[in-house]
């Protein structure tokens, strides 16, 4: 029944999520040092993120794009300055790329420790600290053995290595406060959770979607002027960075990426109607979304929290940009809580049951998770931790230290996409060759402009090709070896110095 305050203030009625039985047999979990278990697991992943990330750096395996161009943004930041990054193109602002203001937060700590791994550290603690509420609930409502899994489980994804293995980006910050909103979510903590998760609106402007969706869910089993609020802020929010905000800070006064939402077919009607069937094919689209919730044993799919990936997974799955549709780069990151979070909430009520049947198959079903966890770890970029290659410095490597070192602080430079993160904190760096043309980050078959910095260092050796395609970026390796060439006997540059491949250019007078 319906209480009077209930009556006065106009709130529908919340159902629980389990049947007043099951909930009084809810059982007391004991978890002794609850804080060891969650906060324990949040430094040894954090250790192992940073370990990765520090040795891809010294290793010369990151990259201009994206690394280096957030450490620009980053450094501006810091320096009281608009985030202007060279390397997306004279002048741009990269507000009008992608609207991330969150950046601007790490600018002290970048202020004291100028280094792109100060980037990459932060990136580690982030992604470690969205453990915390995971486990903390998986503890509440599973027990201390259950919440270990889940906290492997996250830890060691493919979704959150995959963003470890690829330099750094905004959605780090993202993926903690997703997990602590669907924590408060799982809790009932209603304007917690909206709270928690209005912060995504400066993250990156598809988040906004997801804020929506949140909204929707709390709307669904909350209160529902809440909710309808917070959905359709997350929605306005987006629109309006998408339409106004990073086209007024755009050079081109554009949206930087609006071919990736180019109609997929002759008509919007069209595309509309064959949505659903683009959204798994071709085939790599059907298995990235399988592969998901694999990390679960597709168990999330029980829940009504896993309704909150939607938003992150049609967008990707729609887009023309085929680098939305695979398991590379950093996109699936912010799935990750998402996923296991439905994890813990769809075997909370067998937890509850209490009967054996109910308790084998909650052994199962996290045995089965760490089974999959472990097949999948080693095809993705955690693994490299355990590779030889990862502990050794090749001689082309140390050729590359060496050369760079020539380079005075302060000059500006244009290097290979490579070896652009080993600059970018005490030089102002761009691409060679020079890349994007006019901002266009898709038009990469006209005239090259002619290059201007006072240095060049240019790397011939194929790189390491996870998880770019094989072969140099952003041109191929021909295109690039006449540019260098061309660089030499025109442009008035010479060359300082040379080693196992590696060229380094001075611009003469």
């Amino acid at each position: 029944m319906r209480t009077i305050a209930d009556q006065r203030a106009g709130r529908r009625p919340q159902s629980p999520s389990l049947p007043v039985p099951a909930l009084a047999r809810l059982p007391r979990v004991r978890i002794g040092r609850p804080a060891l278990l969650w906060w324990g697991w949040a430094a040894a992943l954090f250790l192992l993120y940073a370990t990765v990330s520090a040795r891809r750096q010294a290793l010369v395996r990151t990259t201009g794009y994206d690394l280096g161009i957030f450490e620009q943004a980053v450094r501006a930041y810091a320096h009281l300055r608009a985030p202007v990054a060279p390397l997306r193109g004279d002048g741009f602002n990269l507000l009008g790329d992608h609207f991330h203001p969150v950046l601007a937060a790490l600018a002290p700590l970048y202020r004291l420790f100028p280094s792109p791994a100060t980037l990459l550290v932060a990136q580690a603690a982030l992604l470690a600290l969205a453990v915390v509420p995971l486990a903390r609930q998986a503890a509440r409502v599973l027990g201390r053995r259950p919440a270990h899994v889940i906290a492997c489980g996250y830890g060691l994804s493919w979704g959150i290595a995959s963003a470890v293995g690829f330099d750094f980006h905004e959605v780090c910050c993202a993926v903690p406060l997703v997990s602590y909103a669907l924590e408060a979510l799982a809790r009932r903590r209603w304007r917690r959770a909206v709270a928690l998760a209005l912060p995504l609106l400066l993250v990156k402007e598809d988040l906004g979607l997801t804020l929506a969706a949140i909204g929707a869910y709390t709307a669904w089993r909350g209160p529902r002027r809440l909710g309808v609020a917070t959905a359709l802020l997350g929605l306005v929010g987006s629109a309006l960075e998408f339409k106004v905000l990073m086209p007024y800070f755009n050079p081109a006064g554009t949206y930087a990426h609006a071919a990736n939402l180019a109609p997929a077919h002759h008509s919007w009607l069209t595309t509309v109607a064959l949505a659903p069937l683009d959204a798994v094919r071709p085939e790599v689209k059907a298995t990235t979304l399988v592969l998901v919730f694999a990390p679960t044993a597709l168990i999330a799919l029980r829940s009504p929290l896993a309704l909150i990936a939607l938003p992150t997974l049609g967008w990707r799955m729609l887009s023309t940009n085929a680098f939305h549709w695979g398991t590379a780069f950093h996109y699936t990151a912010v799935l990750m809580p998402v996923v296991f979070a439905a994890l813990t909430d769809a075997l909370r009520p067998y937890a509850a049951a209490g009967d054996p049947l109910a308790r084998r198959h909650v052994r199962a079903s996290l045995a089965t998770v760490v089974a999959v966890t472990l097949v999948l770890l080693p095809s993705f970029p955690l693994a490299q931790i355990a590779h030889r290659s990862t502990w050794r410095t090749t001689p082309h490597i140390a050729a590359v230290h060496a050369l760079l070192r020539r380079i005075p602080d302060g000059a500006t430079v244009a290097a290979s996409n490579r070896l652009v993160p080993q600059l970018t904190s005490r030089t102002t760096v761009a691409l060679f060759p020079t890349f994007p043309v006019h901002w266009k980050l898709y038009a990469t078959d006209g005239p090259i402009p002619r290059p201007t910095a006072q240095w060049i260092v240019y790397d011939r050796v194929p790189p390491e090709s996870w998880p770019y395609p094989p072969g140099p970026w952003p041109y191929p390796a021909p295109r690039q070896d006449r540019e260098y060439a061309l660089t030499l006997a025109r442009y008035g540059y010479v060359r300082v110095a040379e080693a196992d491949g590696v060229s380094l250019l001075h611009r003469r007078g």
